[in-house]
């Protein structure tokens, strides 16, 4: 699924990103450059952030 329209950004792209340590949706941006245009987005980001981050918790990393 896309979470940024404007760069073609796909959940998994972002996935990826916050799995390398990107933890805010500024890193995220960074790494992919999701939510840098309109920033219609950024909602999805940080719930797709944070969703990575109890992941990361639960694992133990």
């Amino acid at each position: 699924m896309y979470v940024c329209l404007c760069t073609g950004t796909t959940c998994k792209t972002v996935n990826e990103a916050v799995a390398r340590g990107a933890s805010t949706c500024k890193q995220v941006a960074n790494e992919c450059g999701a939510g840098l245009d309109c920033g219609r987005c950024v909602r999805n980001l940080k719930a797709l952030i944070e969703a990575g981050s109890k992941q990361a918790v639960a694992a133990g990393v």
